[in-house]
């Protein structure tokens, strides 16, 4: 059951005339943007992995055969007041104008030791229990620059901030390989993958995969509550006096206000242009770290950029996005450094909102509430949301190990 009349709550793409709709007060977008419905803005931007697990649950459930994806053209980071492209082989670590000629060499061999890591064999690890180890020891080990570390540790690793520099090395070592794992797989530009039409598709697909099993999507269904027994354990759902009876329910935190706290706000610019992001080679789709030491900030801030090449705006147009988990009331002001590196924009739009997690207990209520998205644009985080929820409602831990070359046929 949906409140909103489309698929996807927060998560949906949006036409031209919803987006005006949305945060215009009006259902007349300029003509000269073109046609609304080449537009699917996405309201939760954010890329995949090639790798990551998120492909693996779309290949495991056999939903990619409701969709199809892309390459995204480049990966960027913004370094020393400058938008570089991301290194992320040994031979890209020796072109990259980010490091002079000797860090090119340390950065190179530390590079080769994390693809050669295996956590399974001791004799990769160079000594080094990378379960106790801290980053910032195994770092210091090769005597990379923090400028370098700075790239390595937000841009392929993927850290929000730099608290993983005190925790143990594991962590980064593996988000590094799955960066690399994920570069690998297309030979393209960029780690990442995106969905033709916005990711509006992903919700979309899975409830058509959803009625394939005898599954029922109903949307527009205005106050939907949740109702509960004198046990305080979930009974069923009422919307405009219907009542469907469960057992159990699953929902995000707008539907269980009182179960959930607030733990942060996410800021976010929307903003229409004529251009690519200036400084990424013209890449019709890409994304741009911009690292918390960079900016000032507690932590990362992100652009995101996508074109009429994944079909989300006419040819011509560019749907891009800043994004930063807010640390004040006023996003204009705080996202001004993301905004500065686009250029020329046509329209612009600014959207908060908070962030949420779940505080009550499912196995007393049978209540599983997801956690807010965060301002990252990847899925890593999110897909660990929901893959622990699954767990919890069913009591088993998802098996993964598909074959990722089949991405549109996986065998259950």
């Amino acid at each position: 059951m949906d409140r909103n009349d489309y698929y996807g709550g927060e998560s949906t793409s949006l036409n031209l005339i919803q987006l005006w709709k949305k945060f215009r007060n009006s259902d007349k977008p300029p003509a000269h943007l073109g046609s609304s419905r080449d537009y699917n803005v996405d309201m939760v931007p954010k890329f995949m992995m090639a790798n990551g697990t998120l492909v693996r649950v779309l290949i495991h459930t056999d939903v990619t055969k409701y969709m199809y994806f892309k390459a995204v053209d480049g990966s960027y980071v913004f370094n020393k007041g400058k938008v570089q492209k991301v290194p992320a082989t040994g031979m890209e670590a020796l072109k990259t104008p980010l490091m002079g000629l000797f860090e090119k060499r340390r950065a190179r061999k530390f590079f080769i030791y994390v693809h050669d890591y295996d956590e399974n064999d001791p004799k990769t690890h160079e000594g080094m229990d990378l379960t106790c180890v801290t980053t910032r020891k195994l770092i210091a080990k090769y005597g990379l620059s923090d400028n370098t570390i700075d790239f390595i540790g937000h841009a392929l690793a993927l850290h929000r901030d730099d608290r993983y520099l005190n925790e143990p090395a594991l962590d980064t070592v593996k988000r590094m390989k799955l960066y690399g794992e994920s570069f690998a797989r297309f030979q393209g530009g960029s780690p990442y993958i995106y969905p033709l039409y916005g990711l509006g598709e992903l919700p979309q697909a899975f409830a058509r995969l959803s009625a394939v099993y005898g599954g029922t999507y109903m949307l527009n269904k205005r106050e939907c509550k949740v109702k509960f027994n004198d046990e305080g354990q979930v009974i069923g759902v009422t919307s405009e006096g219907e009542t469907a009876k469960c057992k159990k329910v699953v929902c995000d935190p707008s539907y269980l206000p009182n179960k959930v706290r607030k733990i942060g706000k996410v800021a976010r610019a929307i903003c229409i242009m004529s251009h690519p992001i200036p400084n990424t080679s013209d890449s019709h789709s890409v994304q741009v770290i911009i690292p918390q030491k960079q900016s000032g900030r507690k932590s990362d801030m992100y652009l995101f950029c996508c074109s009429s090449s994944h079909k989300v705006a006419p040819k011509g147009k560019f749907i891009a996005f800043v994004s930063a988990e807010a640390e004040t009331d006023k996003p204009e002001i705080e996202l001004k450094p993301g905004v500065d590196l686009l250029g020329p924009i046509d329209e612009i739009f600014y959207d908060t909102y908070d962030r949420y997690e779940p505080i009550n207990v499912p196995s007393l209520d049978n209540c599983f509430i997801s956690t807010s998205y965060d301002a990252t644009t990847h899925f890593e985080s999110t897909v660990m949301d929901v893959l622990n929820i699954y767990t919890k409602i069913t009591g088993k831990v998802l098996d993964l190990s598909v074959d990722l070359s089949a991405a549109s046929a996986a065998e259950e």
